[in-house]
């Protein structure tokens, strides 16, 4: 059940433009960490009635945003605070599960964030290691934080075919994770239990990664029936002793 107080930041989804967060930093060679380089030609000189050659890379897709984000309990600081937080356990997470930050292409949503990951880096990294990872750094932010800058996370997981020009990324493949994040059945999972962390796989990331993993959960996830098709959730507590795993490392 979506949270009534929550309004979405205006932030645009990358259906098409995306933001400057999501471009190639200075010094970074295009083609860089599997992002396909961008288009030569100027606007003017593309010929709208004929073919249009496109730049696409597999990727493995991860899309999050916080539960409640726009409520008006919280105040900009507070926002602020949840942004750093949620950008801090995801790095933390990435890097638990050894799948390099840097490696991936980023999209910022204002509530959240868009990550595409390289071909070559192995899926069963984000199903096996990355999801509890990142429950565990929400844990440890939730109880360094009070109830108004603590943060539950929404997470959809896919994989496809990604598009590049000079404006950022699109695809139908980034469109679908997004409806899946948007799913009234995945905020509704959320809404009625204690989880921090709420995953929403589309079916082909179940069918083809999870399901075969010994160490993915596989048996924790319920399948269910979207607008956009048949996927998978799963939901993440605490996974273990928190404090006494942090006191004995």
């Amino acid at each position: 059940m979506s949270d009534p107080e929550t309004t979405r930041p205006p932030a645009a989804r990358p259906g098409g433009r995306t933001r400057g967060a999501g471009r190639l930093r200075p010094g970074q060679a295009p083609g860089a960490f599997g992002v396909a380089p961008f288009l030569e030609a100027q606007a003017d000189e593309v010929d709208w009635q004929g073919s249009l050659g496109l730049n696409t890379a597999h990727c493995t897709i991860v899309v999050v945003d916080v539960e409640g984000f726009g409520r008006r309990s919280r105040t900009n600081p507070n926002k602020v605070r949840i942004r750093r937080g949620m950008y801090r356990a995801l790095e933390r997470a990435f890097v638990t599960a050894e799948i390099q930050w840097a490696g991936c292409r980023h999209v910022d949503l204002g509530d959240g964030v868009l990550v595409l990951a390289p071909a070559q880096i192995s899926k069963t990294l984000f199903v096996d290691l990355l999801l509890e990872a990142l429950t565990d750094e929400l844990v440890a932010h939730n109880i360094a934080h009070l109830p108004p800058e603590r943060i539950r996370l929404r997470l959809a997981l896919h994989a496809g075919e990604v598009s590049y020009d000079d404006h950022g990324v699109t695809g139908s493949s980034i469109l679908h994770a997004q409806q899946l994040l948007d799913a009234p059945e995945l905020k509704q999972a959320l809404a009625e239990t204690k989880a921090v962390l709420a995953v929403i796989a589309s079916d082909w990331v179940f069918d083809e990664v999870i399901r075969h993993s010994e160490r993915s959960g596989a048996d924790t996830y319920q399948a269910v029936e979207t607008s956009g098709g048949r996927a998978w959730i799963r939901l993440l507590a605490r996974r273990r002793d928190l404090a006494r795993r942090r006191r004995l490392g």
